[in-house]
């Protein structure tokens, strides 16, 4: 059964400030734009985010790449890690992850139809050649990522809800994922730590986790050169990525 619903009302977004000439420079040479062709409201906290144009076009995407979107002026942006790319037909799937009061949260809880986006990318973020069938450690913020590789990996997630986050998982084919929900003091990741095996890695997601599992995987014995890491966010810090 899908769990993809109608699309939300958007509220009234703030009014931005009118671009300086800088920013007009940048936006002219630097960004693309594109056109937001769907939007899907998966479950509390997720949206999907379908975007196409000409910019999207013929363009080199790797898994683990990133998007930066402009969410306004002052070359305010937040980072996407899409989903997969069309480059024929110039097309690209974003998945939000809505939580907080911040401006990313208020980007993609209130995007719409029909609206252009504008953004830097796609970019190197998280380079995982060479790495033959790893184990993907992440939250809800490495959702997307993990989409990208699906069958190609192994995964194992922190989360806030099992309640919420599986049956997403298993909309996007990722029903085979380990989730383990977060408890007081970090406790949950002593059992992430147990069902951390396989032979190559990637640790995404909070930074304090992957700084912990990563000390794991290196006192068992795990060279770093099968280790890929990417801290998506920190408790107090934004725009990590």
């Amino acid at each position: 059964m899908s769990i993809l619903t109608p699309l939300d009302s958007p509220s009234p977004a703030p009014a931005p400030r009118p671009a300086g000439r800088i920013e007009r420079a940048l936006t002219q040479w630097m960004l693309r734009e594109a056109r937001v062709a769907r939007v899907d409201t998966l479950s509390p906290h997720f949206r999907m985010i379908d975007l196409d144009g000409a910019a999207l076009r013929s363009v080199a995407w790797t898994p683990g790449q990133k998007l930066q979107v402009m969410l306004g002026a002052g070359l305010l942006s937040r980072t996407y890690t899409p989903m997969l790319w069309d480059a024929e037909r110039g097309a690209t799937r974003l998945l939000a992850y809505t939580h907080g009061d911040g401006p990313g949260s208020h980007w993609s809880s209130t995007v719409a139809l029909g609206d252009t986006v504008s953004f830097f990318g796609p970019r190197r973020s998280l380079d995982l050649a060479g790495l033959a069938y790893p184990t993907l450690f992440g939250d809800e913020t490495s959702f997307a990522l993990a989409a990208s590789l699906g069958t190609a990996a192994r995964f194992i997630f922190e989360v806030d809800s099992t309640d919420e986050c599986r049956p997403l998982l298993e909309a996007l084919g990722l029903g085979t994922a380990v989730l383990v929900e977060r408890q007081p003091g970090d406790t949950h990741l002593d059992a992430i730590e147990a069902a951390l095996e396989g032979d190559t890695f990637i640790l995404t997601g909070k930074a304090a986790s992957i700084q912990r599992l990563s000390r794991t995987l290196k006192a068992r014995g795990v060279a770093s050169s099968v280790i890929r890491a990417k801290a998506y966010w920190a408790p107090g810090k934004r725009g990590l990525d």
